[in-house]
């Protein structure tokens, strides 16, 4: 279904808004696809995010700020997600033994395992919207994407 389709468009959309609604649709499309899932475990985008984030220092503390950066949603209040995790045994935090204003988060085994259990099934999901674009139209698909989204210069 095209984006004209979509929003029911009566007539003629202009190419620059027409490229701007299809990528808002899209995103909203697979993140609900993503979400759907995520639900089932009690989990957001967000605190799946902030769980493979933490995953990746295998084990080793990252600071809260730390997380900030590398989270996709960077408005993303990241306090707030640590403690829907710390409520749910999937981390640990701890205050820096140098700094006390430093706060330390850590994955939990309960939260590794989960993480192994969940990304086959997002893997899964990322597949199927890729399934039928060649490995060639999916380079050109992410160049085109990234030269769209950094020319975005105020």
């Amino acid at each position: 279904m095209n984006i004209e389709e979509v929003i029911k468009a009566t007539k003629e959309i202009p190419l620059a808004k027409k490229t701007f609604l299809n990528i808002l649709f899209t995103e909203r499309v697979v993140s609900e696809t993503i979400l759907d899932l995520l639900k089932t475990y009690d989990l957001s985008i967000e605190q799946y995010n902030v769980l493979r984030i933490l995953k990746g220092q295998n084990f080793k503390p990252i600071s809260m700020g730390l997380i900030q950066d590398r989270m996709l949603a960077k408005k993303s209040n990241t306090t707030r997600l640590v403690d829907k995790l710390l409520l749910k045994d999937l981390v640990t935090r701890t205050n820096c033994p140098d700094n006390r204003r430093i706060i330390h988060v850590t994955i939990t085994q309960k939260g590794v395992d989960l993480l192994e259990e969940l990304n086959p099934l997002v893997d899964t999901k990322e597949n199927n919207f890729a399934g039928n674009l060649s490995n060639q139209e999916l380079e050109t698909l992410n160049y085109l994407i990234e030269k769209y989204r950094n020319s975005n210069h105020g």
